[in-house]
């Protein structure tokens, strides 16, 4: 149960880091609609809006997947028998956690060679690159540690809580999120 609130926290947390960047890019995108009312300029309000951008999309990734809001082809998933259905369920959530571990080793890379050549951003604001790019190797190793979740629910017998997700909102006849 602790282990349960645990990742639960973990997975709201990054979302609400998520929507902490989106926050800041309306302010962002406010102080510049502002400052050019008066004839100002916000340097490196671009580049700013972009990483926070990649942090949205990033952070929000674990908890998107969770609520089964992510796309996913389950055409062939859905339309099989529960024997094979768990099989098939199992194969895919074993290529998206190599998938996502194997993002997440090279994000990592490209996070420590920039702290490593102390690379900075060539637009007006001179930010170090590495700490933008922070974002996405935290947000991938919270989609990880969301999809072995997942695999580990799976090879226990359990319903995904993505497709638990996908029933709840069918129940209450809400299918904005499906196809």
């Amino acid at each position: 149960m602790l282990l349960r609130r645990g990742l639960d926290a973990l997975y709201k947390l990054g979302a609400a880091m998520a929507a902490l960047s989106l926050l800041g890019i309306f302010l962002v995108m406010i102080a510049q609609v502002g400052l050019r009312f008066f004839g100002l300029h916000l340097p490196g309000a671009d580049d700013i809006s972009a990483y926070l951008c990649v942090s949205t999309a990033f952070l929000a990734l674990a908890l998107t997947f969770r609520r089964g809001e992510l796309i996913r082809v389950g055409l062939l998933v859905e339309n099989v028998p529960a024997g094979p259905r768990r099989v098939l369920e199992v194969m895919a959530l074993s290529a998206a956690a190599m998938a996502c571990a194997y993002a997440l080793w090279w994000l990592v890379d490209d996070v420590l060679f920039s702290l490593e050549i102390e690379d900075v951003a060539q637009g007006e604001l001179p930010v170090p690159l590495w700490i933008p790019k922070l974002a996405m190797p935290i947000g991938a190793s919270i989609l990880l540690i969301a999809v072995l979740e997942e695999l580990v629910t799976v090879l226990r017998g359990g319903t995904p809580s993505y497709v638990l997700a996908a029933q709840a909102r069918a129940a209450r006849g809400d299918y904005s999120v499906e196809g």
